[in-house]
């Protein structure tokens, strides 16, 4: 990654855990070491949020892993920003894939979402990326521009967006984009960013990869210069995670 850029680290734990298991989790980091220029956030289940944001050290940050886009109101099931942010939490993530195409999410909902999430004061982790069949019809960059571009048009503070590219055939699957296709496709973000916002927000906005991460993949990963961090799922609820932390570490 280039070095005007902090190494950011997310742990999306998804639909996992007890209070059991995540007292392990919190254990191991809470002892685990990286360097303090490292932003780690781990991102609980809703119910699960203020526990973890009380026994997890301060200098991991906790997240929500979805938000609706109004403030309060008849929607079964939502949280909103004011929630996260009265319990104390700073982050949340919108646009994952599994909202996508699990939930039916759409650009622009994600895009409404990221807009009022950052109207309320919350940063967001903003998620894009193509499937198999996206990617084996050269469909990669048309997708993940045009998802860019519905969120960048709601953006209203870049400093407080970070960027996950996570191609959805690697979630889950055990297959990860090699370091070169993360590489190729966080530089041709850069330029998208540089080329229809501004070279500063291009220079300064972390682009941070998903997509089966691991222990053994992630320094290769980290080594590349658009790679800015990594959003981690089910390898976030082991102690390897430490070890991902510091994937930026040669």
């Amino acid at each position: 990654m280039a070095s005007e850029r902090t190494f950011f680290v997310g742990g999306n734990w998804k639909m996992n855990g007890n209070k059991a298991g995540i007292n392990d989790i919190v254990t191991f980091l809470n002892t685990g070491e990286w360097s303090p220029k490292t932003e780690v956030v781990v991102a609980p289940p809703d119910i699960y949020l203020d526990y973890v944001k009380c026994i997890v050290k301060s200098d991991i940050e906790v997240s929500a892993q979805n938000c609706y886009k109004v403030t309060k109101g008849a929607f079964t099931g939502e949280i909103s920003p004011a929630m996260i942010k009265d319990i104390g939490l700073k982050w949340v993530i919108l646009g994952h894939s599994e909202r996508r195409h699990v939930f039916g999410e759409s650009d622009e909902l994600i895009a409404d979402k990221v807009h009022h999430a950052l109207a309320e004061g919350l940063s967001v982790i903003a998620c894009i990326g193509e499937k198999l069949d996206e990617r084996e019809a050269g469909q990669t960059d048309a997708v993940v521009f045009r998802q860019t571009k519905a969120i960048a048009d709601k953006v209203t503070d870049w400093s407080r967006v970070v960027i996950a590219y996570e191609p959805v055939w690697a979630i889950g699957t055990g297959v990860t984009a090699s370091p070169e296709q993360a590489q190729e496709v966080h530089e041709k973000l850069r330029t998208w960013l540089k080329d229809n916002i501004s070279a500063d927000v291009a220079n300064k906005t972390r682009i941070i990869y998903g997509g089966s991460v691991t222990a053994g993949n992630c320094k290769d990963l980290g080594a590349k210069v658009d790679v800015d961090g990594f959003l981690v799922g089910g390898a976030s609820l082991k102690p390897d995670f430490v070890t991902i932390i510091n994937g930026n570490v040669l």
